[in-house]
């Protein structure tokens, strides 16, 4: 049975990466403030980038800025993806991050949204109003959820490291949960790259989940420390976005395929 992760893991190996391309249009990095030149600065990232993808994560938040244009010109992006995807002969997963939290008909029409209009693969979700809140996410499993668990925000720890009387951190309880709720092989975890400790006892806890882990870069996490607390054994597992580190190259391409190779060259030194 195919699953959100078997589409995954099928493109890690067709393009041997890890590297989740951040589609953030930040104004500042924008030719306008508008609908239409973040639509112009996506699609340039999309094809500059297409072959070095394992996945492409547009957030939702600067589309929204602009309104029911920017609604119509995420659609474009993700639709975007999906032409890169048949020109390449392989489906790049789209990672919605828009990271929702509601319940009942509430999340119904959120996922209807993320998955029916607009053709996202995936969604980011806050799980912290339990298991109903994901469900209606979750239910088919070419669909998937990356749950946040421990996020890469210094301020992470106010709420996710409250220690359990179990010895566990509420982070670490979050990531047991998810284990036993991923029946279908749809459900993952958002864990910060700005954490690395932290990704380690993740690790420990749900050894077999695949994580998004933010924060390489420009928030400064670091790859090599990052990868190697949260690699699953067989070298997989773990998503790592990056958005400012290549929109802002001078060349986009030349950045996403080194980021692409160093990322190869690190995990041949840690799974050898």
């Amino acid at each position: 049975m195919e699953t959100f992760f078997s589409f995954l893991e099928r493109r890690v190996d067709d393009c041997s990466s890890l590297l989740c391309i951040g589609l953030d249009p930040h104004i500042p990095d924008l030719k306008e403030a508008s609908a239409a030149s973040a639509l112009d600065f996506c699609l340039t990232l999309v094809k500059q980038t297409a072959p070095y993808a394992a996945a492409f994560k547009p957030n939702a938040a600067f589309f929204e800025i602009f309104g029911a244009e920017g609604w119509t010109a995420l659609k474009q992006v993700i639709d975007a993806v999906h032409e890169q995807s048949r020109r390449l002969g392989s489906m790049i997963p789209v990672i919605l991050d828009a990271k929702r939290g509601d319940i009942a008909s509430t999340t119904e029409a959120y996922a209807r949204s993320a998955f029916e209009h607009l053709g996202a693969h995936c969604i980011t979700l806050n799980p912290y109003l339990g298991k109903d809140s994901i469900d209606p996410f979750i239910k088919d499993h070419e669909k998937g959820a990356f749950l946040l668990c421990k996020t890469s925000n210094p301020g992470s720890g106010d709420l996710q490291d409250v220690p359990l009387e179990n010895g566990l951190m509420l982070y670490e309880h979050v990531a047991k949960l998810a284990q036993t709720w991923n029946t279908k092989n749809n459900i993952g975890l958002v864990v910060g790259a700005t954490h690395p400790e932290a990704l380690a006892r993740v690790r420990a806890v749900a050894p077999d989940l695949w994580f998004l882990s933010p924060g390489i870069g420009a928030q400064g996490g670091e790859l090599e420390s990052a990868m190697r607390a949260g690699l699953r054994k067989d070298g997989k597992g773990l998503l790592l976005p990056v958005s400012r580190g290549i929109s802002r190259a001078s060349d986009p391409a030349k950045a996403a395929a080194e980021l692409r190779d160093q990322i190869i060259s690190i995990k041949r030194e840690l799974t050898r």
